[in-house]
């Protein structure tokens, strides 16, 4: 029996949709084809920065489907166990649960994924599982740019949530969350997701995926970008070298830039930026500083590389805690 972090009765605060996939890590290094052994684990940006939020103490609610199979019973118990809220998570009897195989990578370089996802019950996501939000309830939403390029119905999905939240008052975050192979063409992946980051608040792109959608080349050019289209923030990531933060949060204007952690091994690289996401969401959240929130992104952004699987090394709140303990004041 799972024990909610949360009361069961009160609708989500924080909202997030997209699709999670069982994944399969290989036990060790070379290529897949010879790969006897595999780790089950979870994977999907999305709800990599939903268990990162529910970690740290937030009641998230999840919007996705999995197919009526033991992989997705696996991913509604994983989640559930993470604390995440899965009211609106739908078993589908009709399509499978995704899957995904991931290389053991060596030397700190990113490593080769597999997908086994088209058809998934994640991909026929569409408007009408949004119809049981409470969005009166909803503070934040946390949207990327994963589901509108799984599917017409999923993206359909996407515009109703990022649509409804700012209608309700709720705040938005976005991340591009670049997966070329799934769009038809360059010019409706950038179309799409520049109008999706307009109907945000916090813009949280990496800087190749900003210089891409932009076609501009520097941070400041692509924050400007954002900006005059209506974000409140636009917060780039710049991998080892940290990130850059440009906006307007509580009527002060602010350019910085932070620079990341150092880390001793990088051992998976997956889910990097979701644990960047996961620290500045929930720091703005709280009210902090942009500062504060940039280092927090990069604090957690920097244990998530340090360990295998895709969430495994988000924090919780203690950890964080005593993480940011050791950490000098900012002034």
């Amino acid at each position: 029996m799972v024990t909610f972090p949360y009361d069961s009765r009160q609708p989500p605060e924080l909202i997030s949709f997209g699709e999670a996939m069982t994944l399969f890590i290989a036990d060790q290094a070379g290529d897949m084809a010879d790969i006897e052994h595999f780790q089950r684990r979870i994977a999907g940006a999305d709800t990599n920065v939903a268990i990162g939020l529910a970690r740290l103490g937030f009641h998230v609610g999840w919007v996705s489907r999995v197919g009526d199979d033991s992989f997705g019973q696996y991913l509604r118990r994983t989640l559930e166990r993470e604390g995440l809220d899965c009211r609106h998570l739908v078993s589908d009897p009709q399509h499978p649960t995704g899957l995904v195989f991931k290389e053991r990578a060596t030397g700190g370089r990113d490593p080769r994924v597999e997908y086994f996802r088209r058809g998934s019950a994640a991909s026929h996501l569409s408007p009408n599982d949004a119809a049981p939000i409470d969005f009166a309830a909803v503070r934040h939403l946390h949207a990327t740019g994963i589901p509108p390029a799984v599917s017409h119905s999923c993206r359909q999905l996407s515009w109703h949530m990022l649509e409804t939240a700012r209608q309700s008052g709720a705040s938005i975050s976005f991340d591009p969350n670049l997966r070329p192979n799934l769009w038809q063409s360059e010019h409706d992946m950038c179309e799409t997701l520049n109008a999706m980051a307009a109907q945000a608040d916090w813009v949280l792109p990496g800087l190749a995926e900003g210089q891409r959608l932009t076609g501009l080349a520097t941070p400041r050019e692509i924050a400007d970008f954002y900006l005059t289209r209506g974000a409140k923030a636009v917060i780039i990531k710049l991998g080892p070298e940290g990130s850059y933060y440009r906006g307007i949060l509580g009527g002060q204007e602010s350019e910085l830039t932070v620079p990341g952690f150092p880390v001793n091994e990088v051992v998976d690289t997956v889910g990097a930026g979701d644990g960047f996401a996961v620290g500045v969401i929930s720091a703005l959240l709280e009210g902090q500083s942009p500062h504060f929130a940039v280092r927090r992104g990069n604090l957690i952004g920097s244990q998530a590389i340090q360990v295998i699987g895709d969430m495994e090394g988000l924090p919780d709140h203690d950890r964080l805690t005593r993480l940011e303990a050791e950490l000098p004041n900012l002034d």
